[in-house]
């Protein structure tokens, strides 16, 4: 009997062994959006940090269309084991609002925010607009619809920065027409060449054409000038209205991760986004790193999606 009962004992013990601690094996993160773009650079340069602090390899998957609905739905609808893990953005404070996909910030497991790109208002240098005052003056005394601005495609976080504003001077969100772009690049392209009034997308995309003298960028939508920016007022300093609107980037993962994984990748991602070279591989490209952790993002993540929604339906984009 006692060696029966000892046999048992030397196997329950060598199984408790054999049972390896998450992680033991490579993680992946989906990107979803294009390798190249922000938030592919932004999770590369975190990824640094998070693999060295998790001791596995970290591996980068780009899973791109939908307007990010394809690639956040991966991340949604993964194994909810830790070796899957995302980037979500904050689109997924509005996919459902515009009727996109039945995604919420609630699909998540929501880990935290890793950096946020200010919004800001990019004008033409030697155009008719030489400061924020100016531009809020014509969005007072011109037709709605008279200005212009763009950044990204309808609905988006350059979309909704414009239409803030408008909101926050009590004006109706869609007092500048928005044109939707692919991007920062073309939508500069169209502010130089007079097409269009604004750039109200990240000031960061405008900085070598601001340094070279084609563009000023005369606001931040920040709550403190911008490092890459520092003699660029923001929006509440220019104008007395505290407004302010930043695309976020963060770390997610399906939802139901068992708690000790989780608190795994809460404190190795914590210590990671720490390591020097991530903060300041972010911060010379004009990335504010954030790290905030699961309660403050999932309260931040919500607060946005009621913003979002509030003006996304003013703007007649919530379905």
């Amino acid at each position: 009997m006692s060696l029966l009962g000892g046999g048992f004992l030397v196997a329950g013990a060598a199984g408790d062994a054999a049972k390896a601690e998450y992680p033991d094996r490579p993680v992946t993160i989906i990107v979803p959006w294009g390798a190249g773009g922000g938030t592919d650079t932004i999770v590369r340069l975190f990824a640094v940090g998070f693999e060295e602090a998790l001791g596995v390899p970290v591996n980068i998957v780009n899973r791109t269309g939908g307007n990010g609905v394809i690639g956040h739905t991966a991340i949604a609808t993964a194994a909810p084991d830790g070796y899957t893990l995302g980037a979500c953005t904050s689109e997924i404070s509005y996919f459902k609002t515009m009727n996109l996909a039945p995604l919420t910030p609630e699909s998540f497991d929501l880990i935290s925010r890793i950096a946020e790109i200010p919004a800001g208002v990019t004008v033409k240098t030697g155009g008719r607009f030489q400061d924020l005052k100016s531009v809020v003056e014509a969005m007072k005394s011109e037709p709605a619809g008279t200005l212009t601005s763009s950044g990204s495609g309808l609905g988006g976080p350059w979309h909704l920065a414009i239409a803030g504003l408008a909101r926050m001077e009590n004006l109706p969100a869609s007092t500048v027409k928005f044109v939707p772009s692919q991007g920062g690049a073309p939508a500069l392209q169209d502010v130089m060449a007079g097409g269009i009034d604004l750039f109200t997308g990240s000031p960061v995309e405008a900085k070598s054409l601001a340094e070279s003298g084609e563009v000023k960028v005369v606001a931040v939508m920040a709550k403190e000038r911008l490092a890459a920016f520092p003699d660029v007022p923001t929006v509440k300093e220019a104008i007395g209205v505290d407004w302010t609107l930043s695309n976020w980037f963060s770390l997610c993962a399906p939802p139901g991760l068992p708690a000790e994984v989780k608190a795994k990748i809460v404190e190795t991602g914590k210590k990671g986004h720490a390591a020097p070279s991530v903060q300041t591989n972010l911060k010379e490209r004009g990335i504010t790193p954030v790290w905030d952790g699961p309660e403050q993002f999932a309260e931040f993540a919500n607060a946005f999606a009621g913003t979002a929604a509030i003006l996304l339906k003013d703007l007649g984009l919530a379905k």
